[in-house]
């Protein structure tokens, strides 16, 4: 959290002035409005749902009591059947035994029976099951026991009290509803009930009960025990835009339906959309009348009036930004020819000063004076910055001045060369090349017509080194440089291998001991030439080590110790650096007891070299 507030607190002060203003209005202005605006819209929503549930309470009341209206006329229907004694005896007795007695059944009894069927519209069918052997099955309303199914309902309606509906019929029960009604119980020659069966097609018991009325409920009723069973107008116009969910929407609002709590809408979720429900249970159907509206349906008319606040809201906030970018574009002008100045500069463009337009007298506004005081501040540092690279340069000069003054010898070469002479004459060879090395060494040294040499004069000189050392300490210091004859024209700095060579000399070799020199050259990245100084001496302290490579990374600010490490060392790597800079230099690597190599990094580039 602590890190997002400081990320928004540096994006908000390096936004420019005219998003800052436009953030300040919209705060002030737009963000209120858009709250203000929601909450009206949430107070209507909320209102619009009380209204609803209301709506819907009303609705599934009245729906309630016009089923059970539709239920009590069924009932009366088959009581008024069941008054018909004559019919009733009839179909119990032997009908068989005589056919006038059964043409004038069918033309009195059976005949009034059948008006009282078609007297009701809801009414399909009227049937009667009776266990009589000697029945006649030649009219649809009287039909043998054994063709109802299951035989044991007898045993149901005598526990419900002789009657009893059933939403879906045990035939063709996924489109009629049917009521069962015991007529008579056993006889002598009955040994099953009579039934009486009222069928009413779901199409015209329920016709514009469940119609699509053009509201917001969708209007079902739904089996009491089994949740997958359910009658409902499939053309309604929730029913088209649930689709497949719909199964999901009943079962999910059948799981809630509670016969105790019918009082109470119901709300259920079902994939990203949500629906209430309100229910009345039907005791003598064993059903439940529900009414269900989706929460999308409900407040598709606050929602609308979202979109209508956020385009508002938009339109105003454009406007706004038009507003604050066209004034702050006249306010901030001037200060945008400073900015600008300012991003030049940072370009290295030192004179790139504002044209303010003032006279000498006149002082202008607040940012004329910015843009005065920021052009002094150029001419300011433009002089410091002449003043600071004289100073450099006076600074570099003395060093190389001192540096050649420690490498120069002190020795004269004239009078080498008359010992010389005199070993010659006393018929001492030894001494005299001795003596000729050291003033070829001397001679090198003390000519600096030059402060770049050839590679094959840099390595002439460290042969003549290595035969005086020889000579004078007794030792065996091989040393071989086996170099290509390109790599030997190549001009190197002067004196840049001498210290280094001798370094090794004195600290790699043991006492009375050999130690084996080798010089080889590489290319690096077609960059930089790499000559490698590596001798198979005793090695660097490790501790001493560290310290050489912290001086020569330029970590460290304590000088190398001239007793210790040689004052060659320091003085070839820094004389390097100032004229070729910080990438090229030296370089030490070693292990004690196996070896030492310093590496010498030049420019490739035979031109970049020298200078000095």
């Amino acid at each position: 959290m602590k890190y997002l507030l400081t990320k928004l607190k540096r994006l908000y002060r390096n936004s420019r002035i005219s998003k800052k203003l436009f953030l300040a209005f919209s705060m002030m202005i737009a963000i209120p409005a858009i709250v203000v605006s929601f909450l009206f819209i949430r107070t209507q929503e909320s209102q619009l749902y009380k209204d609803a549930m209301a709506t819907g309470s009303s609705h599934v009341s009245r729906l309630n009591e016009q089923l059970r209206s539709r239920m009590g006329i069924i009932e009366n229907a088959s009581s008024t059947a069941l008054n018909q004694k004559a019919f009733v005896d009839f179909i119990h007795s032997n009908m068989r035994g005589d056919g006038l007695r059964l043409v004038k059944f069918r033309q009195n009894q059976f005949e009034q029976m059948h008006n009282i069927i078609q007297s009701h519209e809801m009414i399909s069918e009227l049937s009667f099951y009776v266990d009589n052997p000697n029945l006649f099955e030649i009219w649809p309303e009287i039909y043998h026991y054994d063709k109802f199914q299951p035989q044991d309902y007898w045993v149901t309606l005598r526990e419900e009290g002789g009657a009893a509906y059933r939403l879906f019929a045990f035939q063709d029960g996924e489109h009629t509803l049917s009521y069962y009604r015991l007529v008579r119980l056993q006889g002598q020659q009955q040994k099953l009930p009579t039934i009486m069966e009222i069928r009413a097609q779901h199409s015209v018991f329920f016709s514009d009960l469940l119609a699509d009325s053009g509201g917001d409920f969708f209007s079902v009723v739904m089996d009491g025990t089994t949740p997958s069973r359910s009658v409902y107008n499939p053309e309604h116009i929730f029913a088209q835009n649930a689709g497949e969910e719909l199964d999901k929407i009943l079962g999910s609002i059948h799981q809630r339906l509670d016969m105790l709590q019918q009082s109470s809408p119901i709300k259920v979720k079902v994939g990203d959309q949500t629906y209430y429900a309100l229910y009345r249970y039907i005791a003598p159907l064993n059903a439940y009348v529900v009414d269900i509206a989706s929460h999308q349906a409900l407040m598709k008319g606050p929602r609308s009036w979202y979109l209508l606040v956020v385009a508002i809201t938009l339109c105003v906030l454009l406007l706004m930004l038009l507003l604050v970018s066209h004034t702050t574009r006249r306010i901030f002008r001037r200060l945008d020819r400073v900015l600008a100045s300012m991003r030049k500069v940072r370009q290295g463009q030192l004179d790139a000063k504002i044209d303010t337009g003032l006279d000498k007298n006149e002082t202008g506004d607040e940012i004329d004076e910015v843009a005065v005081s920021y052009n002094n501040m150029l001419d300011e540092i433009k002089h410091l910055m002449t003043q600071v690279v004289d100073k450099q340069l006076i600074a570099k000069n003395a060093q190389l001045h001192s540096l050649h003054s420690q490498i120069n010898s002190h020795f004269l070469y004239n009078a080498l060369e008359s010992i010389r002479m005199l070993a010659e004459v006393q018929q001492q060879p030894a001494i005299a090349d001795a003596l000729v090395s050291l003033g070829s060494q001397l001679r090198y040294s003390m000519q600096w017509r030059s402060d770049t040499v050839a590679l094959s004069e840099e390595l002439a000189n460290i042969h003549s080194y290595v035969r005086f050392i020889n000579f004078m300490e007794g030792g065996s210091i091989v040393l071989t440089a086996d170099l290509p004859q390109e790599v030997l024209r190549y001009t190197i700095p002067k004196m840049c291998m001498q210290p280094i060579v001798e370094n090794a000399v004195h600290h790699a070799a043991p006492s009375e001991g050999s130690v084996h020199i080798q010089i080889t050259v590489s290319v690096e990245n077609d960059s930089l030439l790499l000559i490698e100084i590596r001798d198979d001496g005793a090695g660097v302290d490790p501790e001493m080590l560290s310290s050489l490579q912290a001086v020569l990374r330029g970590d460290s600010d304590s000088p190398i110790v001239t007793s210790k490490n040689g004052l060659g060392l320091e003085n070839v790597h820094k004389r390097i650096q100032l004229h070729y800079g910080k990438d090229c230099g030296l370089w030490i690597d070693s292990v004690q007891g196996a070896y030492t190599c310093v590496t010498i990094r030049l420019p490739w580039e035979n031109v970049n070299l020298g200078g000095w």
